[in-house]
């Protein structure tokens, strides 16, 4: 929302300048529209640290400029899904502030809280585990500091989320895009990850990535949020790491699980040894084997989602194809014509049906990260 239309010469895209261009996304032939965190955040990570879940951060808007936007999407013959991060709160999150308060807080256990921490290495290069001063134990999180990772284990946490996706169905959302959902179920004995060689911290994605109890919270929430309500609603998990294997039983409508996984199998091909910011030579044929694999795996039972760029992900005309003025639209045509001719669902990020490029950073200090 923050970058798609500005309605109030802020310079910050609104929920009324999404409204604004809903015509022409219904020109584009749009079905369901995905609308990126919107709610309260100090916005340490760009409103994934989620400040408040039933309500609308005033940069945005307000409740009732959501609800005209609901309506105005509907009118159109479209549907709007919304995005829940429900792995971890902010930690100015009325929650987390409780729990951080004492170490017999009623919500303490609400959240991950260990005397002493384990090994394990955060998504955002620092350790997982921070100390909290007024009680000295240390809380999880697997992204930011200010991100503390909620403990699912806890039944009246799972209570409490289900609560605020039913509060969003009830106001008309026709689904939810999950952030990083494959996440929640983490192993309770939370023990120590494998060290790579010449590194200090631990990676724990075998006691996170695809946790114990990940298929049975996510069949409990489709029963406790969609139980007994008619109509057809979409549910979309991002799912980081996520095998073929384990897509097939995520997506099986038989397990009532999820409808479609967003997986990063393709996406991460350029990475180097030390990640995504060393950045690899592109392989066609290992694209071509990527999408093959994809394909093949979720031919009988399942279904994925086809995208090449998001919030999280650069331009792909400028990062696989040729941004140049000479090549940058018949680039475009065959990126699209891939993505549009596999078989699952396709996801356009805004600017992509224009074939928009990489901004052209000069220096860091243009960019607020």
């Amino acid at each position: 929302p923050r970058s798609f239309a500005n309605s109030d010469g802020d310079g910050v895209g609104d929920l009324r300048g999404i409204e604004s261009k809903l015509d022409d996304l219904a020109l584009l032939g749009v079905a369901v529209l995905w609308l990126s965190p919107f709610y309260p955040s100090p916005q340490d990570d760009y409103g994934y640290d989620v400040a408040d879940y039933t309500a609308v951060d005033p940069m945005f808007g307000t409740l009732d400029d959501f609800d005209q936007l609901l309506a105005a999407v509907h009118e159109r013959g479209m549907r709007l899904i919304v995005d829940v991060v429900l792995n971890h709160t902010s930690d100015e999150h009325p929650w987390f502030v409780e729990s951080r308060s004492s170490t017999d807080n009623p919500k303490r256990d609400w959240y991950w809280w260990r005397q002493r921490p384990n090994n394990w290495r955060s998504f955002f290069s620092e350790h997982a585990w921070t100390r909290d001063e007024p009680t000295g134990e240390y809380y999880l999180h697997l992204f930011s500091a200010k991100q503390p990772d909620l403990n699912w284990e806890n039944p009246q946490v799972r209570r409490a989320l289900y609560a605020v996706l039913r509060w969003w169905l009830d106001r008309g959302v026709d689904g939810f895009r999950m952030d990083v959902i494959n996440m929640i179920s983490k192993d309770p004995a939370l023990p120590d990850g494998w060290v790579p060689p010449g590194e200090s911290l631990g990676h724990g994605f075998p006691h996170f990535l695809y946790g114990p109890r990940i298929h049975e919270y996510l069949a409990e929430m489709r029963r406790e949020v969609f139980g007994g309500r008619d109509g057809k609603y979409l549910v979309v998990g991002e799912m980081p790491g996520a095998q073929v294997e384990q897509a097939v039983r995520y997506t099986d409508p038989r397990r009532g699980e999820v409808d479609m996984v967003f997986q990063f199998d393709h996406v991460g091909l350029d990475y180097g040894p030390s990640g995504k910011y060393d950045v690899a030579p592109f392989d066609l044929r290992a694209l071509k084997a990527s999408f093959g694999h994809w394909q093949t795996g979720l031919a009988e039972v399942g279904w994925n989602s086809l995208y090449w760029d998001n919030h999280d992900q650069p331009r792909i005309v400028s990062r696989w194809g040729d941004d140049s003025p000479e090549y940058r639209t018949a680039s475009a045509m065959a990126l699209a014509t891939i993505l549009h001719l596999h078989r699952g669902t396709p996801y356009v990020y805004q600017g992509e049906e224009l074939g928009m490029t990489n901004y052209p950073f000069s220096s860091l200090d243009e960019v607020v990260d």
